[in-house]
C-alpha cells in the first residue's frame, strides 16, 4: 500500500482505501469550506475529484482559505487547488470546472457518475438545485450550511436538514426543499447565533448581499467535518 496512506489504512483498513481510491467526489465551492474538505478528501485517499468554482483568489482569501497564498493570488481557484492538490497526491484524477453552480449551469453535470457531492457554496438557489438534482440522480450529497460570522467551531453538528435549528440558511433550504418534495439532506450545520459584524460589510461583486466575517478556524473545521462524513460514507466505516 501506498506508505502516503498507510496512517489512514491501520484505521479505515486495506478494503476501505480500496473504495476511496476507486471513488470520484466532486466538491462545488473552493472557498474556506471548501476547500479543506478537498484537500482532507485527497488526504485521505480518494482517487479522483471534480473541483468547480468560478472565483479567483483573491488577498481577502488569505485569513480562511487553503488554496489563497500569496503567490496563487489572482489564480483560478480551481488551478490553485488542482496544483497543490496534485502536489499531494501525484497519481489523483483531477477535472476542474470554472463556473459557479446555479440553476441555469446544472446541466454541465451528469451526476450519476459521481459517488457522492460535497456542496460548499452560499447561493441559496445553488444548493437548492444542487440537492435537487442530487435527489434524482440518487447520489449521495452532504451539504455545508451558513459558517460566517461565527467564531466557535465547537457548535457544528453532523444532521438531517429537517432536524436543524437556529440557521437561518438551514431553516430556509428545509422549507424550500420540503416544496420541492426533497425529503432528505444530509447537512453540516453550527447552532451558534451569527454575530453582527463590527462594521459595515461590503456588497459582493453582483451587489446583491452583505459579505460576512469570517475566520481561519471555524470555515475550516465546518470542511473538514464534511470531508469526514465523505470518507466514512465512502468507506463504510
Amino acid at each position: 500500500m501506498d506508505q502516503a496512506f498507510s496512517r489512514t489504512a491501520l484505521l479505515l483498513g486495506a478494503e476501505a482505501m480500496e473504495k476511496l481510491r476507486a471513488s470520484r467526489v466532486i466538491v462545488f465551492g473552493l472557498g474556506g469550506v471548501g476547500g479543506h474538505a478537498c484537500e482532507a478528501l485527497v488526504r485521505s485517499g480518494v482517487g479522483a475529484i471534480d473541483l468547480v468554482d468560478d472565483d479567483q483568489v483573491s488577498e481577502s482569501n488569505l485569513n480562511r482559505q487553503l488554496f489563497a497564498t500569496r503567490s496563487t493570488i489572482g489564480m483560478d481557484k480551481t488551478e490553485a487547488a488542482k496544483a497543490r492538490l496534485l502536489d499531494i497526491n501525484p497519481d489523483l484524477k483531477v477535472t476542474t470546472h470554472k463556473c459557479f453552480f446555479l440553476p441555469e449551469t446544472a446541466d454541465r453535470f451528469d451526476f450519476t457518475q459521481y459517488d457522492y457531492i460535497v456542496d460548499a457554496i452560499d447561493t441559496v438557489t445553488g444548493k437548492i438545485a444542487l440537492a435537487e438534482a442530487a435527489d434524482r440522480a440518487g447520489t449521495p450529497i452532504i451539504s455545508s450550511m451558513g459558517a460566517g460570522n461565527k467564531l466557535d467551531p465547537t457548535a457544528f453538528e453532523v444532521t438531517d436538514i429537517n432536524k436543524t435549528s437556529v440557521c437561518p440558511l438551514a431553516r430556509i433550504m428545509r422549507k424550500e426543499l420540503r416544496k420541492r418534495g426533497v425529503k432528505k439532506l444530509k447537512v453540516v450545520y453550527s447552532r451558534e447565533d451569527a454575530m453582527t459584524p463590527l462594521e459595515p460589510a461590503e456588497p459582493d461583486r453582483e451587489g446583491r448581499r452583505s459579505v460576512p466575517g469570517s475566520t481561519a478556524f471555524v470555515p475550516s473545521v465546518a470542511g473538514l467535518i464534511l470531508a469526514g462524513e465523505v470518507v466514512k460514507d465512502l468507506a463504510g466505516v
